[in-house]
């Protein structure tokens, strides 16, 4: 352990949960576990406990954070809904989506969790532990991933103490994670239009991936280096060389599979525990197969890019 913190790992039963409770109600820090990735949770309504956040992570002020709500109606107490937001929501909430949406002028919220932005990314989270968290609490939870910034993302408890150990309260272990990506991001504009601000378990193949705007960063995962393993990474490789720690898929063996079935689904949900594996790996760097870049093959290559991308 390294930090100010003696990071407690708890379980997810009542007495696990009553004490998540108990840190996040102080202005603590708790990883949770989502369907997604495990979270890092703080009340997004305290300044000094969304600055907690940024400081456990090293992230950037300029990143701004989700906000996870226990109903649509919280949602709407913090956000602008239109006719089109609130269709989204009722078709895909509880689940991987996260809606970019105009901040309500008395929206309770600090600062920082918008990171000076007009508008304020929302979701409602479809995992029975966040769930039950979110419903005792009488505020909404920041919940960026539970890793140091530019880092994987976690996808268990084990991964979150390898990067944030001494540095949060608490973790709650759920075991892994079922979707393993982040959710898909989506930005109701003024009269309705949509774009996809990022990838994720939510398959809008129809919607553009949209630039930054004015080049801001608007959503969380928009950053060209990401969810980086800290090793060169090669992509859509058919053959590996022997000092590459190498990331198979379907019929392509590795020293790890994404999935030997070539299941995108599976994939998803073992690609940040394969980069883990790369990371912990004595080789220098890593080499990961192709996947196709069509449905949800277009999140986990966009992981996989900015996983790649050389930071700075």
């Amino acid at each position: 352990m390294s930090g100010k913190y003696a990071t407690e790992t708890l379980g997810s039963g009542e007495g696990g949960l009553a004490r998540a409770g108990e840190i996040l109600r102080g202005g603590g820090l708790v990883a949770v576990p989502t369907e997604t990735v495990y979270g890092l949770a703080a009340r997004a309504d305290d300044d000094a406990a969304v600055a907690r956040i940024y400081e456990a992570k090293g992230r950037p002020s300029f990143n701004p954070l989700i906000v996870h709500v226990s109903s649509l109606d919280a949602a709407r107490q913090l956000a602008d809904f239109s006719p089109e937001a609130e269709r989204l929501a009722q078709e895909y909430w509880p689940g991987p989506l996260t809606l970019v949406l105009p901040r309500r002028k008395d929206a309770r919220l600090a600062e920082a969790v918008t990171a000076g932005l007009g508008t304020v990314a929302i979701r409602m989270p479809n995992h029975s532990v966040m769930r039950e968290i979110l419903s005792s609490l009488d505020f909404p939870l920041a919940a960026p991933s539970a890793n140091r910034s530019g880092f994987i993302s976690p996808t268990s408890a084990a991964h979150v103490l390898a990067s944030l150990d001494g540095r949060i309260d608490a973790v709650i272990d759920g075991g892994e994670c079922e979707r393993g990506l982040e959710s898909t991001i989506i930005a109701v504009r003024e009269g309705g239009a949509l774009e996809q601000l990022r990838p994720g378990p939510l398959d809008f193949e129809s919607l553009s991936e949209a630039a930054t705007q004015g080049g801001r960063i608007e959503a969380p995962g928009q950053l060209a280096s990401h969810y980086a393993p800290g090793k060169p990474v090669r992509l859509d490789v058919i053959r590996s060389v022997e000092d590459e720690f190498y990331i198979g898929f379907g019929e392509v063996a590795g020293d790890c599979s994404l999935s030997l079935e070539g299941n995108l689904e599976e994939a998803a949900s073992r690609l940040y525990a394969c980069l883990h594996l790369g990371a912990q790996s004595e080789k220098p760097r890593i080499a990961i197969a192709p996947v196709p870049d069509s449905g949800l093959g277009r999140a986990i290559n966009d992981r996989l890019r900015r996983a790649a991308t050389p930071a700075g």
